[in-house]
């Protein structure tokens, strides 16, 4: 029903132009009718259906658009097991400074963005918690341990490039 509105709308329209061009006599005379002879009735239609399409065709985008599946939004408001729950709030506590990851809503800017580095697995992510940055990097070494580590490796490695 949308696509159909929306692709034919325009073409109704140009219709309607031309018809009234057409009939008019032409080009110089359609003008002339529209300026002169086209009294105020003319001239209040032709803007009321202007603002009936600047609102309608508006709105009919509005409501008719249903969420992605594995947009940001659908993916940062998911449902997810407890621990995994819990990886995602020591991320945002302790990474998602320096890390964007769009699950978590997550816009860092030194880290490496890691939906570009997906798919990652849970022991890629947990071996870098453990050794933390090389090179320039400025992540400390063991910035989580044990069970907090393993749940933020979990929730990077279910969430990241989704």
């Amino acid at each position: 029903m949308e696509l159909l509105v929306f692709f034919l709308a325009p073409f109704v329209i140009l219709g309607v132009a031309v018809l009234f061009v057409a009939f008019s006599g032409g080009p110089g005379r359609a003008r002339q009718a529209y300026l002169s002879r086209g009294g105020r009735g003319f001239r209040i239609g032709l803007l009321a259906l202007y603002v009936a399409l600047g609102v309608a065709v508006p709105a009919l985008v509005i409501v008719g658009r249903e969420e992605s599946v594995g947009s940001e939004g659908a993916l940062a408001s998911a449902e997810l097991d407890p621990d995994l729950e819990d990886g995602k709030n020591l991320f945002l506590e302790n990474c998602a400074s320096c890390h964007s990851l769009d699950a978590a809503n997550a816009r860092g800017v030194t880290g490496p963005d890691l939906d570009a580095l997906a798919p990652l697995d849970t022991d890629r992510v947990l071996n870098a918690i453990d050794i933390g940055g090389t090179g320039d990097a400025r992540m400390p070494p063991d910035l989580l341990e044990e069970e907090n580590a393993d749940n933020v490796a979990a929730y990077v490695a279910r969430v990241a490039g989704q």
